[in-house]
């Protein structure tokens, strides 16, 4: 556990950096984007050029960039994402509102390709070179290279507007219905998950057959010990260390991923505030999310990397 704690520790300071990085790179593209939040403040009514002055004097749009910069961060630290020139709410209460939803897709449709990969690559490993091996490598090939974006169109015309089995798009609170939460969430989990599932299909595939063509799986079985005990044991854990780090740089693609399903189902969260937001020329709201977004996958992959120390033995005595 000491070791466990130094390694996060270290972790921890890592990001530290790069949380800051991400603040001026989001900060700076921010400031020379097109984006004109004095006109959106408005909203196409038309200001006088004094009234504009005002409201940039009033916000510090005029102020040198250093300083508006080290309010920016100044703001962050306590919390304050700024104020959304559209709404003239905080920042922080839209983000509030969006990401409980995003974090629903986002971990449900990690839990769906988890489970598929694991069922189907420990499969093929073990019917390896034989027609279950065969369809699953082929089904995963094609897997990887359908975007979801595709997988979420041609679902919605096949299960949602063909067999009606699911609705084409909107939210459902589970607290209303759970049923009709996990109807309305189906379809977005599948179009996001499956090309991560197809991929990570054939690196634990990959993985599972190194480790039972190892001595110590002959050696095991030959001794008396159960086939299913040892790949459960043993095969399995030591083959889901890549897979591991592979599903660390995935759930990025997960989190960004979000952004296109969200718009495509009407989901209200983090993708569709921010594709809202893009398109009204309310700044304050877009790195808010870009922010979130950014500081949360740097999270999870801190999370993964504890993962992978606790399932890799020889890891941890190098920590």
């Amino acid at each position: 556990m000491v070791l466990i704690a130094r390694m996060l520790l270290r972790r921890v300071l890592i990001l530290v950096p790069l949380v800051l990085g991400v603040i001026a790179f989001v900060f700076v593209v921010m400031r020379f984007s097109n984006s004109k939040p004095e006109y959106a403040y408005f909203q196409g009514a038309n200001p006088t050029a004094e009234q504009i002055h005002r409201f940039q004097v009033e916000n510090g749009l005029l102020d040198p960039l250093p300083l508006r910069y080290l309010r920016f961060v100044g703001d962050l630290l306590q919390g304050d994402m700024g104020t959304s020139v559209l709404t003239k709410k905080p920042v922080i209460e839209s983000i509030m509102t969006a990401l409980p939803l995003t974090l629903q897709l986002t971990f449900l449709g990690l839990a769906v390709a988890v489970v598929l990969s694991l069922v189907f690559g420990v499969a093929g490993a073990l019917f390896r070179d034989r027609w279950p091996d065969q369809v699953i490598r082929m089904v995963s090939l094609i897997g990887v290279a359908a975007p979801s974006f595709w997988l979420a169109l041609l679902m919605i015309q096949w299960l949602a507007v063909g067999e009606g089995l699911f609705p084409t798009g909107g939210y459902i609170n589970p607290a209303d219905s759970f049923p009709g939460w996990l109807r309305s969430m189906t379809l977005p989990a599948l179009s996001l998950s499956l090309p991560i599932a197809a991929q990570l299909i054939r690196i634990i595939r990959t993985s599972m057959v190194e480790e039972l063509d190892r001595d110590y799986v002959r050696t095991a079985i030959g001794s008396g010990l159960p086939p299913i005990v040892v790949v459960g044991r043993n095969v399995l854990r030591n083959a889901l260390i890549n897979p591991l780090t592979v599903l660390g740089l995935r759930i990025g693609y997960l989190i960004g991923g979000t952004v296109v399903i969200e718009t495509i189902y009407g989901l209200p969260g983090m993708g569709q505030l921010m594709i809202n937001a893009v398109r009204d020329g309310d700044p304050a709201v877009v790195q808010g999310v870009v922010l979130t977004i950014a500081v949360g996958f740097m999270v999870v992959n801190l999370a993964v990397d504890v993962l992978y120390l606790l399932v890799n033995p020889r890891l941890r005595s190098a920590a």
